[in-house]
């Protein structure tokens, strides 16, 4: 092969990428207006879901009560970090503050072997359908909605928390 064959198929090379990356961007933006953008201050959609005990969990049957929501993954790093703070609070705030976590992506058995191993006793659902981290517009993991005991979204967080502190701070901010 010549040099200006290698070259041309370098440039074309080049080119597919560029317009690849192009054609994802544009994909991506057109998207994004699909799924939800809460901000702070919004009513947080109502939702079903069912956790891993078989038991309907509904957003607005919390009302009167601050609710931790926390969408994760088993194999989010800082979600792993996050979760025994969310465990030790979740009883010291109890009566005041629920904590849901869903769990987007995983299996029943993974999500089930991972709260056994963190030893995790509040409510956690599997958004199977993904229609609830769609309506909250999640994206990337870990994300957590603070949502007030009036139902409106008084914080987001995207991101691990990894200091107990930080945990702490969320919970009172929502604490009836």
């Amino acid at each position: 092969m010549n040099k200006k064959k290698k070259r041309l198929i370098m440039r074309s090379v080049i080119l597919a990428v560029l317009a690849l990356a192009v054609g994802y961007t544009f994909y991506s933006n057109l998207t994004k207006e699909a799924r939800g953008n809460l901000q702070e201050g919004d009513q947080a959609p109502d939702f079903v879901l069912t956790d891993l005990s078989g038991e309907k969990h509904q957003l607005s049957d919390y009302e009167g009560k601050g609710v931790f929501l926390n969408f994760w993954g088993t194999w989010c790093e800082p979600c792993k970090e996050e979760m025994p703070h969310m465990e030790k609070l979740s009883k010291e705030y109890e009566g005041q503050v629920e904590v849901l976590a869903v769990n987007v992506g995983d299996s029943e058995l993974q999500t089930k072997k991972f709260a056994e191993q963190y030893g995790l006793t509040f409510p956690i659902a599997i958004d199977s359908s993904k229609e609830v981290q769609k309506a909250y517009g999640v994206n990337p993991l870990p994300a957590t909605f603070m949502i007030s005991p009036e139902g409106k979204v008084e914080k987001v967080v995207i991101g691990g928390l990894v200091k107990e502190d930080q945990v702490r701070a969320l919970f009172e901010q929502v604490k009836p």
